[in-house]
């Protein structure tokens, strides 16, 4: 008779999760021992890193990844990571293991409360009333995942695996087909409107990243000769952002963003919400009389953005439908302004600083290369500096935490093997998922990390001077990343001139797409002011 970890087993080959994210413990041991061949097993040294690695894969393969954690110390270890799993609509099957159900009742060790323990990151959430039931939640957490967009949670004791299965306990559907195609209505709407507008503006985001979307939006930009604003603080590029209608991201405050979009009557967002924000400040979001326009695939979004007209379904198809129903040619907007963009590199000529970096990085980059972005401090130069030219082209944590960049590149290098992987991270940002290096080097994963080590969190040294006072955090100048990951296993260079840089980056950047060892690169920025 199968049993319970056979029929998991067999739910999991089923949905294609052939792939298991993990950092085990002893509530685990009973389900990992003894693996199939057919299911590959992914060890990373923190329960941060595993499931930002389960993240970075899902969203490069585009479906579900599997993460296995250890009972409450696994998920407490995880709940930032899931958390921006969530926020960057990312899919994960989350197994969390639990004590022996047979004496869970007496509060055994490692025995925890663990419904909850992650708040409400989690799009779903099971804890199954019989063993026979776990093989029904894994599959139900597969379509929960998918159509939640975020992490399903099933937690599982360590005796459920043994017991026997029940062939007839699979409530899940065999095949779920999905789709928000829009109404007819709703795209003749959009249509006038868009039509009768005077100065109309598009705004894109992380949610309009697909071949499809940049497709469909590239053909409606040039049929209005629209300009295109990506939204701030934006995980993915919704748009080529080297096109020449590509107008720059959007500020994230709301006096800058008013004064962007003031000279514009009507804005579509398509892709984002409206509008994601930083710091506070008072004021609304657009000038009096501007209209909002949304077009999304995620209720969310949908249900807490300001729009005059919100139209809830996928974008690639709402608009290209859009396109097809707008007038064949329409009379020149000649008041449409354009964004003048600032290419303009460093301000310390030959000086090694973060604009430097992402300079010497752009000019050598492939245009299908993957940047996996976790610089908060210079975040504007890189978008300034280094253009998403393809489909997962940019992406970073939309929840803002730190602690994704690093893991989360080598799980898109893992998902996408044959594209060039980049991630860019500041030297504080690395400490939060340095742990994720060890599995690169073992596993051979070809990313290239780039370091922009500054000793400190410059970032919040530069918050605290713009609120007039001193910060009392020390920097942390002693820490050796290089040291550390080669401590870890992984490969390690430093350099501290542009010519260090540019040399380096000519040796590794044309042969990237099929590196198998990771490397990382120090950039020694402490010379800086």
């Amino acid at each position: 008779m199968s049993t319970v970890r056979e029929a998991t087993f067999d739910v999991l080959r089923r949905r294609g999760l052939d792939r298991i994210f993990a950092n085990p413990g002893s509530t685990e041991i009973t389900l990992l021992t003894d693996l199939p061949d057919d299911l590959d097993f992914v060890l990373a040294l923190h329960e941060g890193s595993v499931v930002g690695l389960a993240t970075g894969y899902a969203t490069a393969t585009d479906r579900p990844a599997l993460v296995v954690l250890h009972t409450t110390a696994g998920l407490g270890n995880a709940v930032g990571a899931l958390a921006t799993a969530r926020v960057n609509r990312t899919p994960l099957v989350v197994v969390v293991g639990q004590q022996d159900r047979r004496h869970v009742a007496s509060r055994p060790f490692l025995a925890g409360d663990l419904e909850g323990l992650a708040g409400s990151y989690p799009v779903w959430w099971s804890a199954p009333a019989r063993p026979q039931d776990v093989p029904g939640a894994v599959d139900r957490a597969f379509h929960e995942a998918v159509s939640g967009r975020g992490p399903a949670v099933v937690t599982v004791p360590s005796d459920d695996w043994a017991a026997a299965a029940d062939p007839r306990a699979l409530p899940s559907p065999a095949v779920v087909r999905r789709g928000l195609r829009p109404d007819d209505g709703s795209v003749r709407e959009l249509a006038t409107r868009l039509a009768a507008a005077t100065s109309p503006v598009l705004v894109v985001g992380a949610d309009a990243d697909s071949p499809a979307a940049w497709t469909a939006l590239t053909a409606l930009a040039e049929h209005l000769d629209l300009p295109v604003h990506q939204e701030a603080f934006a995980a993915r590029a919704g748009f080529p952002q080297d096109h020449r209608l590509f107008a720059g991201h959007l500020p994230p405050e709301r006096a800058a963003l008013r004064a962007v979009l003031a000279p514009h009557d009507l804005v579509l967002v398509v892709g984002a919400p409206v509008f994601r924000q930083y710091q506070y400040s008072p004021g609304e979001l657009v000038d009096p009389g501007t209209t909002v326009l949304l077009v999304s695939d995620d209720a969310e979004d949908v249900h807490h953005s300001r729009a005059d007209l919100a139209v809830l379904a996928d974008p690639a198809a709402t608009v290209t439908a859009l396109t097809a129903a707008l007038p064949a040619a329409l009379p020149p907007r000649e008041g449409n302004p354009r964004a003048i963009r600032a290419p303009e590199g460093s301000p310390h000529a030959q000086v090694l600083d973060a604009p430097t970096v992402f300079t010497a990085l752009a000019a050598r980059l492939p245009a299908d290369a993957v940047v996996v972005e976790e610089t908060p401090s210079s975040r504007p130069d890189l978008h300034r500096l280094v253009p998403a030219r393809a489909p997962l082209g940019f992406l970073s944590a939309a929840q803002g935490g730190l602690g994704f960049g690093v893991p989360a590149s080598i799980g898109v290098r893992m998902g996408a093997p044959d594209r060039p992987v980049v991630a860019l991270v500041g030297d504080g940002s690395t400490l939060y998922g340095v742990q994720a290096l060890w599995t690169a080097a073992h596993y051979g994963v070809g990313v290239l990390v780039v370091v922009l080590d500054n000793g400190r969190y410059a970032i919040m040294d530069r918050l605290a001077a713009d609120a007039g006072g001193k910060a009392p955090w020390p920097g942390f100048g002693e820490v050796d990343v290089a040291g550390l990951a080669t401590a870890l296993g992984c490969p390690a260079r430093r350099v501290a001139t542009v010519a260090e840089l540019e040399d380096l980056l000519d040796e590794v950047v044309p042969g990237l797409a099929a590196r198998r060892t990771p490397l990382v690169v120090a950039c020694d920025l402490r010379q800086l002011p």
